[in-house]
């Protein structure tokens, strides 16, 4: 098989989707890896890396389009990559398609095939590709929060940590999973008094014991979450529902009981966001205010450090995108359920049921 990786287009997307290593297993595999010239540059790969590893080096994004089966990204392909697409050929990246219906309506007249990081989903629930970024995005989360918490920056004027003598921030976190317990990490690493909130009450089981003593853990109710947004100096939004829109757990009259200058995270934007007033926002312009609060709604925050994400997102993928180049989605997807589980667009039909349940469009079971 053809395995395809362009360069990333997207405003501040700096990661790519595969490396050298990646590169020369697939080749020694019997496949063609053809990559486009500066794919890697920006996560301090060289073309000549590639090129050893067995890469075809080509000059532009459409000549690895036309040329690859099987395109390997990172972030959903944009509108002027979205031309490009070939019937029945398969792109394996981030979609995150829930979260906007033009991609996905774009995406099912291409007839191509969308294989997606977000919705490879094991028997136990993780999320091995999702996972990684979430760890990422979940400490990068605290370190911009705190950032944009300076008066400067049109925030409260807070430290996080505080100092001898003055109360630390309170940072509260709506999502106790891989996003909410690495930003947790990181606040009270900081010094921080923080609230996990979660719905699952094994989860917060399990958070307390494996939190330090400065987080509370807290059961997620419309009434607990008013009260810790009254109280709150950073807010993270880090809930997911696989597939799924983004629950909307801050409505807009929230924000009349927070603090002026409070800040919302809300890492939930690439699914839509869970506060009411939340709209996606680029690393280039992050923040916007709604009732002098600070909304933080970037949707690719690790591609803020490609020098961390790339590797970390790569060593996840590379055994799933040597599956897809072995057996192809059909036998793929009935070998390996996680497989199954990511397959979101399959050549004009949702075969996702969160996709399809978002926007009221058929669903078709054909893999699930």
């Amino acid at each position: 098989m053809i395995i395809g990786v362009p360069k990333e287009i997207k405003p501040d997307e700096y990661r790519v989707g595969m490396l050298p290593v990646g590169v020369e297993d697939l080749v020694r595999a019997g496949h063609k890896v053809v990559m486009e010239a500066g794919a890697g540059f920006s996560s301090g790969i060289s073309d000549h890396e590639y090129l050893r590893a067995g890469a075809e080096i080509v000059p532009s994004g459409r000549d690895v389009y036309e040329t690859a089966d099987l395109i390997v990204k990172v972030k959903e392909p944009q509108p002027s990559e979205i031309a490009y697409l070939r019937p029945g050929q398969v792109i394996f990246s981030f979609f995150h398609f829930a979260a906007d219906r033009n991609l996905t309506e774009q995406f099912l007249a291409s007839d191509a095939v969308a294989v997606a990081y977000e919705t490879l989903q094991d028997d136990r629930g993780r999320l091995p590709l999702l996972t990684p970024m979430s760890e990422v995005a979940g400490r990068m989360s605290i370190q911009e929060g705190a950032k944009y918490l300076e008066r400067p920056q049109m925030g409260r004027g807070v430290l996080l940590g505080g100092v001898t003598g003055v109360a630390p921030a309170h940072v509260v976190i709506l999502g106790g999973g891989v996003v909410g317990s690495n930003a947790a990490k990181m606040a009270a690493g900081l010094g921080a008094s923080v609230a996990v909130l979660d719905i699952d009450l094994d989860r917060l089981r399990y958070l307390s014991d494996v939190l330090p003593p400065n987080c509370a853990v807290l059961y997620s109710d419309r009434y607990t979450i008013r009260e810790q947004l009254r109280q709150a100096d950073l807010v993270i939004g880090a809930v997911l529902v696989p597939g799924a829109r983004a629950p909307r757990l801050i409505q807009e009259e929230d924000l009349q009981r927070m603090p002026p200058g409070c800040v919302i995270v809300d890492v939930a934007i690439d699914q839509g966001g869970c506060c009411a007033t939340s709209r996606p926002t680029t690393h280039a312009q992050p923040i916007y205010l709604v009732n002098d609060i600070v909304h933080y709604c970037v949707t690719n925050i690790p591609g803020a450090v490609p020098r961390t994400s790339t590797p970390a997102l790569c060593h996840a993928t590379l055994p799933w995108v040597k599956r897809l180049a072995d057996l192809g989605v059909e036998r793929g997807a009935q070998e390996f359920r996680e497989l199954a589980r990511a397959v979101n667009i399959y050549r004009g039909e949702i075969t996702h049921p969160n996709v399809a349940q978002a926007f009221d469009l058929p669903y078709s079971r054909r893999f699930l």
